[in-house]
């Protein structure tokens, strides 16, 4: 690419992963964003990124001594941020709310542009509080200060951009700055509209339905989400109620899902919504800086002794265990990680459903499984999960752990430590799942089902492996797909992974080499960023 005559973008995103210091990410949506930021700076590309400054940023999550989850939440103070003197307003339930805008470019990002509204003009400072802390009018009111607050920060900064790329639908209001601009220049309403939608790309990322943002159009109403618009332009837009991923799907001019089988799934799942963009499949990829070990590229780069170095970076993760928790893992023993957010349908308690196979295999210590992950704060099913992985650590002490306060230092050392990468969620709900991409990186072996980025790496037997027999059993009802994919699980961990591990130590390295081989590139942010350009930011 030639990079003097690339579009202009402006990156919006609700959260931004980039340095375990800087809360301000929930989890692999914020992640996604940090590593696009990255490689964007890398590359030289004309990318900027615009979000917001979280006082407290996502819950602490805690485990107390019964076993329950419980969430904290601090004050942040950042001394890496530059003050930019620029402030601008949006009006939100008819007040004016001052946002001052803060530059960050620490951590080896391409800019990122955060607004704060929790400066002393306002009354109501509250609004970037807490990241994904409520629903309903704060909710709003934060993608009032994103999207809109975004558009006008980037006015005021003197940035010119030609592409708005809104990373998942929080950014959707956004769009209705960038029409009231044009109307305000003399455009009609549907030339700004359709003017708009040439200048806007759009990511989805959640693969159910209800998981999607919709709000009640009065509420919007209310908070002042309509910026000038009416309420009958606003609902052609987004319905009623108004969804933020159709908003976002009817204000693009192309949108994508985050892996070739999620653009499936999208288009399925939105098939009846007329006037929408069309959705391509552009897979995720991950900032190997930041995730992949370097002794680990070196021994693979340079034919150099592979077993050893993962021997090395294994007792490193051994360690850290033992320093968080007390426990005390084998590094001669198979080690699984599985760290994702405690939802029900990614089953992170699938693996001991009959107890009766997998207690001897704990008890001996010839399986170690390190689990972390958060539930969202409100979700107690979430919590639940959480609970029964704590109470599974308290049975099987050496050999079952659970890393409390999930973050980006546990998932750089479970992604580079772990033997085995455990992904069992319930097809086709995974989007992409960039951690295991950073696991195959690391030499660490996928065992998955396949969904999200899965069946586009998988390699049977030589990268990894695939277990539950592919994507023919959608529509079983979840137990009889739950107690299928429980003996896949078992017959695949026993017959094939275990028996490579201690049996064939010359496979499993052959099989580590082939995962390095496999996917350095064509899951690496740079091999993302040339489709974005080329798919969705060049017209």
């Amino acid at each position: 690419m030639d990079n003097n005559n690339l579009p202009r973008v402006a990156y919006f995103c609700m959260e931004y992963g980039l340095h375990p210091d800087f809360k301000a990410y929930a989890g692999g949506l914020g992640i996604l964003a940090g590593d696009h930021l990255k490689g964007a700076k890398d590359l030289n590309l004309p990318l900027v990124g615009i979000g917001l400054k979280w006082k407290q940023g996502y819950t602490d999550q805690l485990i107390d001594e019964n076993g329950k989850a419980y969430d904290t939440y601090h004050n942040y103070e950042y001394d890496f941020m530059q003050d930019t003197g620029v402030k601008v307003t949006v009006k939100i339930r008819d007040i004016d709310v001052v946002c001052k805008v803060w530059k960050l470019e620490e951590f080896g990002n391409n800019p990122l542009y955060l607004l704060d509204t929790d400066i002393p003009e306002n009354g109501d400072n509250w609004i970037t509080g807490q990241l994904y802390g409520w629903f309903g009018e704060e909710r709003i009111a934060q993608e009032i200060v994103l999207g809109i607050g975004g558009v006008k920060a980037l006015r005021a900064l003197d940035i010119p951009i030609d592409v708005y790329h809104f990373n998942e639908g929080h950014a959707a209001l956004a769009a209705t700055e960038l029409i009231k601009e044009k109307m305000q220049s003399g455009f009609s309403f549907e030339e700004s509209w359709n003017k708009t939608c040439e200048e806007v790309v759009f990511t989805t990322h959640t693969p159910i339905v209800e998981g999607n943002e919709s709000h009640e159009v009065s509420k919007l109403e209310y908070m002042g989400a309509f910026n000038g618009l009416t309420r009958q332009q606003m609902i052609r837009f987004g319905g009623e109620p108004f969804n933020m991923t159709v908003a976002g799907l009817r204000l693009s001019r192309k949108a994508n899902a985050v892996a070739q089988l999620h653009s499936l799934t999208a288009n399925k799942m939105w098939k009846t919504i007329a006037g929408r963009s069309e959705i391509i499949g552009i897979t995720n990829g991950i900032h190997k800086p930041t995730w992949v070990d370097a002794r680990i590229t070196n021994a693979y780069e340079n034919n150099g002794d592979l077993w050893a170095n993962h021997i090395i970076v294994k007792k490193e993760l051994i360690g850290f265990i033992k320093e968080r928790t007390g426990a005390e893992l084998d590094a001669d023993k198979l080690l699984i990680g599985f760290s994702r957010r405690a939802a029900p349908y990614k089953r992170s308690d699938l693996i001991f459903t009959k107890e009766e196979i997998i207690s001897p295999l704990l008890k001996s210590g010839k399986v170690q499984i390190v689990f972390s992950g958060k539930a969202h704060p409100l979700d107690d099913i979430g919590k639940e999960i959480v609970a029964k992985l704590v109470r599974m650590m308290k049975k099987y002490p050496n050999s079952v752990v659970f890393l409390e306060n999930y973050d980006m230092n546990i998932g750089r050392m479970l992604t580079r430590g772990s033997d085995i990468w455990l992904n069992n969620p319930r097809r086709p709900l995974e989007a992409s799942g960039t951690s295991g991409m950073k696991a195959a990186m690391n030499g660490v072996l996928n065992c998955s089902i396949l969904d999200g980025w899965w069946p586009e790496a998988c390699n049977d037997g030589v990268n990894g492996w695939q277990f539950g027999d592919g994507l023919g059993l959608d529509d079983l009802p979840e137990v009889e797909l739950d107690k299928h994919d429980t003996q896949a699980l078992y017959d695949t961990l026993i017959n094939r992974v275990m028996a490579t591990y201690y049996e064939n130590r010359e496979k499993w390295v052959e099989m580590m080499k082939e995962s390095i081989k496999t996917t350095s590139y064509e899951f690496s942010v740079e091999r993302m960023l040339d489709e974005y350009y080329n798919k969705m930011y060049i017209k």
